[in-house]
């Protein structure tokens, strides 16, 4: 039989056997995260049209070029999401969130759409870590995003990336740059692609983003818009180097750093590897003060960040990161019949609940195919069920790796499995001591002691 259909070009499966390196990166990523105060917050995957034009900008390659873009059944347009801050910012204002203490601080892990060429570490869908930051115009707001990215990438022992940091001035500095650009590409015209040549009147400074081989080099030689920055501007931008210098983040000035999307303003960022080809941002951002404003709320400071997380595995995977491996079956419950299979069902649910991975047979495979199976899934434990061990209410635990085997009551199984991981436990770290606060609180402090001393 044929196949039906394969994925849409430029869209990718994450199966089992990969997701967890997925999962791996969201939970570090969230947790730490979390540990600079920024809260989780989940947007829809589509949202009016209009709000990407105002936000992301009428004259970036985003809107006019890479939007999926279609009328709902009431003939509304309706854009799947290019990028996480413009529908983080729609529900700060939506919900009111400025009338809350500032600054607020939110963390997502999104799909992205975008109609672009497909090569690796670029997808028509793809995934984003980012943070928004609302409220602060202090330059230590950006050096703190900028301080968690690094960090995210030092706990993942990411050494091949750098930091490179610009600023691209406020609305009014950036007129009289604008006219120099405009100045300095209309001697080059006749040389500019097509859509550079669009660019030239509307926005200038996209040519600088062009991947134009002939257009990269005539950008070689354009005034640096920090030769044209205002006083305010000059100063919040030598108070962002000094913030990351008293973080300790390393970085270096790349005065041809736009960022893609009309709504930056003044510092912008962006983590670089040459690991992963010529898509080489890992992650990107900046400052947006007016992004709020543009979009119905009040005049709102505003910084955040996107991080591409394909990108992200595909740096890891290029460096040989040794992704932690996924938590395997704790036992396997091979059965000799149907009756058997149906205790063995019960024993499995028990132990499910015990937090430990169990399964069972739900194919009618034969015994010894029942067991090739449990060494295929790496089970730690396997238990044989039988009429006897049905009758007697005791089975033999086998552990797989040792081949040792225990006598364990049916219903006691659970404690069991846990008991033999507590005791490895201790065997490599020492022993556990644990207990409940007495605040009423639910997390369990504990300590491990080794040689008699506590760790």
């Amino acid at each position: 039989m044929a196949l039906l259909t394969k994925a849409p070009r430029g869209t990718h499966d994450i199966l089992p056997s990969e997701i967890h390196k997925y999962q791996f990166l969201e939970d570090e990523f969230l947790s730490l995260a979390e540990s600079f105060g920024f809260k989780e917050i989940r947007i829809p995957v589509f949202e009016h049209t209009e709000l990407f034009h105002r936000s992301v900008g009428e004259t970036t390659d985003v809107v006019q070029k890479e939007m999926y873009t279609f009328n709902d059944l009431s003939g509304r347009s309706i854009t799947l999401r290019p990028e996480g801050t413009a529908g983080v910012a729609r529900a700060y204002v939506e919900h009111g969130l400025f009338n809350e203490p500032a600054p607020q601080k939110f963390v997502y892990k999104v799909s992205c759409y975008r109609y672009e060429k497909p090569q690796a570490g670029r997808l028509r869908e793809f995934h984003q870590f980012g943070v928004e930051t609302f409220g602060a115009s202090d330059s230590s707001a950006e050096a703190e995003i900028v301080a968690l990215a690094d960090a995210f990438f030092e706990l993942l022992g990411i050494e091949d990336i750098h930091l490179e940091i610009n600023s691209i001035g406020c609305p009014e500095c950036r007129k009289v740059y604008l006219e120099k650009l405009r100045a300095y590409f209309k001697e080059h015209i006749d040389s500019l692609c097509d859509t550079c040549k669009d660019r030239l009147e509307r926005n200038p400074m996209r040519i600088l983003d062009c991947k134009s081989p002939v257009c990269k080099e005539i950008s070689k030689g354009v005034p640096i818009m920090l030769d044209s920055l205002c006083g305010d501007c000059k100063e919040h931008f030598e108070s962002f180097k000094a913030d990351l210098d008293a973080l300790g983040v390393e970085y270096k000035v790349n005065p041809m750093i736009v960022r893609g999307l009309d709504y930056y303003t003044r510092s912008v960022f962006e983590f670089v590897s040459d690991k992963i080809g010529t898509q080489g941002t890992v992650c990107g951002g900046g400052r947006y003060d007016g992004l709020i404003e543009e979009i119905g709320g009040p005049a709102t400071p505003a910084c955040g960040f996107g991080m591409g997380v394909e990108r992200l595995v595909l740096l890891l995977e290029s460096i040989g990161f040794d992704f932690p491996e996924p938590s395997p079956c704790a036992l396997y419950i091979a059965s000799t019949d149907k009756e058997a299979a149906r205790v063995a069902s019960q024993i499995a649910f028990d132990v499910r609940l015990s937090g430990l991975g169990a399964e069972y047979d739900i194919t009618g495979r034969s015994l010894k195919a029942q067991m090739k199976y449990a060494n295929k899934i790496n089970a730690d434990f396997t238990l044989v069920l039988g009429n006897d061990e049905i009758m007697s209410g005791v089975g033999r635990l086998k552990d797989m790796k040792t081949g040792e085997s225990v006598e364990v009551r049916l219903d006691e199984v659970a404690e069991a499995i846990v008991d033999i991981y507590s005791n490895r436990i201790v065997e490599q770290f020492g022993e556990l001591s644990g207990s409940f606060p007495d605040d009423g609180g639910d997390s369990p402090t504990f300590t491990i002691i080794e040689g008699g001393k506590k760790k």
